[in-house]
C-alpha cells in the first residue's frame, strides 16, 4: 500500500506571497472580501439572465426576434464607457450568457 503524507500547511506569507504577516492579514482579509463580491457578481449576473430570458420570450412571442441588435449596442457601449475597452468584452461576454435562454 502506498500512502501519501498530506502537503504540509502553508503559512499565510506562502498563501498570499507577502513578505511580511501584516501585508499577509491585509491580503488574506480583501480575497475574503473579493470571495463575497464575485458571489453576489455571480448571482446578479444569473438575475440577469432571468431577466432577460422573460423580455426575450415577450419579444418572440410578439413575433419579434430573440435578439435586438440596437439594443446589445446599447449595452456595450455603456460598459465601454463606464470600463474601457476591457468593459466591451465583459458585456459580450455578459450578452453571450444571456441570449438563446428561452
Amino acid at each position: 500500500m502506498n500512502s501519501t503524507a498530506p502537503a504540509p500547511l502553508k503559512t499565510a506569507t506562502e498563501q498570499t506571497g507577502a513578505h511580511t504577516d501584516e501585508a499577509a492579514s491585509l491580503i488574506g482579509d480583501a480575497r475574503g472580501r473579493i470571495d463575497i463580491l464575485d458571489d453576489r457578481i455571480i448571482g446578479l449576473v444569473q438575475e440577469r439572465m432571468a431577466v432577460s430570458a422573460v423580455i426575450q420570450e415577450a419579444r418572440i412571442t410578439s413575433g419579434g426576434r430573440r435578439v435586438n441588435l440596437s439594443r446589445e449596442m446599447d449595452v456595450l457601449s455603456h460598459y465601454r464607457e463606464a470600463l474601457g475597452k476591457p468593459g466591451t468584452s465583459l458585456a459580450m461576454t455578459l450578452l453571450e450568457l444571456c441570449r438563446g435562454r428561452v
